[in-house]
């Protein structure tokens, strides 16, 4: 019965979700207490596999279908450091939007898409069969756009539309290198594909679907205009599950499963550096809070981009670590941006300051939370960052490390400059409150997390490990 466990994580979330408008239409208190519940039971299935892959034999389930088809889910070691990674911080994305969008309409489409999104991200990295993957990749894609036009303004429409044009887009080009893929070997199934060498032409197609969704340089400009988005959404979208698609597919693909040529390790870690600096100089000269924000995630992905695509053990686990990391750190920064953002009516960095006098916990998470960004020890990011390098230092291309380095001093500079913009100086809103206590409470989470998973790194590092066995 173990086995089924990954199917729960994926169908409770995924079915729930479909029950929360009408459970909304009775009784608003409860559909929020269960968009929680559908959350943390995919933490909670997720959780639940951990044993069969610590033990070394992941739990399995294969679907016969008509016409000799068949889909499978697979819980090895890096599904289950994706799941547990995005439904935990989901989870608290759920909690904090109890004090966010409490006044807010739609309530009911907002915590369905949550809940919806989630499930597909489990479906995702549990599935097996590449068609599979692409709907729930696809599935994500609604989500997201309908989250970002949350609002319903014709700005919030607009962004919305973009962000849907490019990743579907970008999952329609994968799709035919999906194809094309089975066209060489007869077969949807990942597990039937190890160590098969793909034609150049079908990586540059899963290529193009993997960093659009994971906005890499030139795909990236959806990204940081998602900001318009309510602060959970853009935590959820920049931090938790949905640009986290993007690099876990390439870890799946072009590290665990196929074989590629030797042009694609080389040009790979050189968009990802060339995307980390573009998009940390952007940062620099942005005045919105949360631009500022999303243009380090992108940045941040490079740099996991950069680990995963080394080709070394170490800068894989350094990777996947860093996924961690800065899944729940940059949740936590997007979540002290909303709560300032909630209270000033602005996101507009330079009519800011002073706000750590009115605003202390939220000043102490930020600042928390942007330490691990920036690979400031004890935090997870440090240690993270560090086998990153190591893996690049140990490919021999200083090119990429020097790319690295840069981009890392880089996004020290732009943190601190935005800390110092938001919560010291003179104050500019002297009569500014701090966030509610569910919002505090749950920014209070995310630092403390990124404290912990510094302090016990070694055993998330440890599953890592075992990852990079793969199926």
């Amino acid at each position: 019965m173990n086995r089924y466990i990954m199917i729960a994580g994926i169908l409770i979330p995924l079915i729930g979700s479909l029950f929360l408008p009408l459970i909304g239409r009775y009784n608003e208190k409860f559909r929020n207490i269960m968009a929680l519940v559908f959350t943390l039971a995919a933490l909670v299935c997720a959780g639940g596999a951990l044993p069969g892959v610590l033990s070394r034999e992941p739990y399995a389930i294969r679907f016969a279908l008509p016409l000799g088809l068949s889909f499978g889910f697979y819980g090895d070691a890096l599904a289950v450091f994706m799941a547990l990674t995005a439904a935990s911080v989901s989870s608290v994305i759920v909690i904090y939007s109890y004090g966010y969008i409490h006044e807010e309409d739609n309530q009911n489409e907002y915590y369905m898409m949550i809940c919806l999104f989630v499930g597909a991200m489990m479906g995702l990295v549990y599935s097996t069969n590449l068609i599979a993957i692409y709907t729930f990749w696809e599935i994500s894609s609604l989500c997201c756009w309908r989250l970002i036009g949350f609002y319903r303004t014709e700005l919030t429409v607009q962004r919305a539309d973009k962000a849907f044009i490019i990743t579907v887009f970008g999952a329609l080009i994968m799709l035919i290198g999906f194809i094309g893929i089975y066209g060489k070997t007869g077969t949807f199934e990942l597990t039937a594909m190890k160590g098969i060498h793909i034609p150049a032409w079908t990586v540059v197609l899963i290529l193009f679907g993997i960093l659009s969704k994971s906005a890499t340089y030139p795909l990236h400009s959806w990204l940081p205009d998602a900001g318009v988005a309510p602060s959970p959404v853009t935590s959820l979208l920049h931090a938790a599950v949905l640009v986290k698609i993007g690099v876990y597919a390439y870890a799946r693909f072009f590290v665990l499963t196929f074989k590629i040529d030797q042009v694609f390790t080389t040009a790979v870690p050189a968009i990802a550096g060339i995307s980390a600096i573009i998009s940390a100089g952007v940062a620099f000269r942005e005045n919105d809070i949360k631009r500022v924000v999303g243009y380090s995630t992108i940045s941040q992905l490079a740099f996991i981009l950069m680990g995963l695509s080394s080709g070394t053990k170490i800068g894989f686990i350094g990777g996947l670590l860093y996924i961690l990391a800065h899944s729940v750190a940059k949740g936590g920064l997007f979540l002290c941006c909303g709560i300032v953002e909630h209270n000033l009516h602005t996101k507009d960095i330079r009519v800011m300051g002073g706000l750590a006098k009115n605003m202390p916990f939220t000043a102490l998470a930020f600042i928390i939370c942007a330490f691990s960004v920036m690979g400031i020890p004890p935090l997870a990011g440090f240690f993270a960052k560090h086998l990153v390098i190591d893996g690049i230092v140990e490919t021999g291309n200083i090119l990429i490390g020097a790319m690295f380095i840069a981009s890392a001093v880089m996004t020290i500079m732009y943190l601190a400059r935005l800390f110092v913009k938001v919560f010291l100086g003179p104050q500019t809103f002297p009569n500014v409150k701090e966030g509610t206590p569910i919002m505090v409470i749950s920014v209070m989470i995310l630092a403390v997390m990124s404290l912990l998973l510094g302090i016990f790194i070694y055993w998330p590092s440890q599953l890592a490990t075992m990852a990079w066995g793969g199926m």
